[in-house]
């Protein structure tokens, strides 16, 4: 098994619900021996989380620290099936990097294709490079055209470690996930791990999704964490400064 090299789906304090600083995440990023981590609050329709001005001043903050090439972004939030986002467009220009998902907090869904069609309408977003758990059971959705929807714009779909948790209360996300993999390994589709970290500990542990990933034998070479470098030629970034 390789040695997942980034995790850029994590929280700091920031977030009103996560436990460590952002200086205290990126060290344990550089202990546990990775090159690239995204620190990525929620947007401001979460309840506690910071306000819309936090992620226009990010500029303060070193990308390079501790060894660790860091990206400043914002997991934003999809509010309805119009796809639209809770971060207005200047705030969305200061971002490193975008991961937009539907939480159950702020989500007002419809059937299951206008579900869709507000998932495909932030997919497109060009603020957006990935979709936050996209198939945990949240909303209904047509997987298919989802994965098509990825494929077309260059936007990563996440299989989320954290959704996978008991605690999180998930029925459906196991099983979702695994038919998620499936059809992207059939479509030729990477995907991305996220470990939607809430405490340092959590950074880059991937256990829940790798059983996944091994169930279905989904290919090295379409899991983004293992290759920097193609994860941001993918997405249209640098990996350097």
């Amino acid at each position: 098994m390789k040695k997942p090299l980034l995790d850029v789906h994590t929280h700091t304090v920031a977030s009103g619900h996560a436990y460590s600083s952002l200086q205290e995440m990126v060290r344990a990023a550089a202990d546990k021996g990775l090159q690239v981590l995204g620190i990525t609050e929620h947007g401001p329709s979460i309840k506690g989380t910071c306000p819309a001005i936090y992620f226009k001043n990010m500029y303060v903050i070193p990308r390079q620290m501790y060894g660790i090439r860091l990206l400043m972004g914002c997991e934003i939030n999809i509010l309805d099936t119009k796809g639209t986002l809770d971060l207005e467009e200047r705030f969305l220009k200061a971002l490193d990097i975008g991961i937009a998902g539907i939480h159950d907090a702020c989500w007002q869904g419809g059937t299951r294709a206008e579900n869709t069609a507000g998932m495909i309408a932030a997919i497109r977003s060009p603020y957006v490079n990935i979709i936050s758990h996209p198939v945990d059971g949240t909303a209904d959705l047509d997987f298919e055209a989802i994965v098509q929807a990825a494929k077309e714009a260059h936007t990563l779909l996440e299989i989320n470690n954290h959704s996978l948790s008991p605690n999180r209360m998930k029925p459906k996300a196991r099983e979702n996930n695994r038919e998620l993999l499936r059809i992207c390994k059939r479509h030729d589709v990477p995907v991305i791990l996220g470990s939607d970290a809430h405490i340092s500990f959590q950074i880059a542990d991937y256990d829940r999704v790798l059983q996944l990933v091994d169930e279905v034998q989904f290919p090295d070479e379409m899991i983004m964490n293992y290759w920097p470098e193609k994860f941001f030629n993918y997405i249209g970034k640098s990996l350097t400064l």
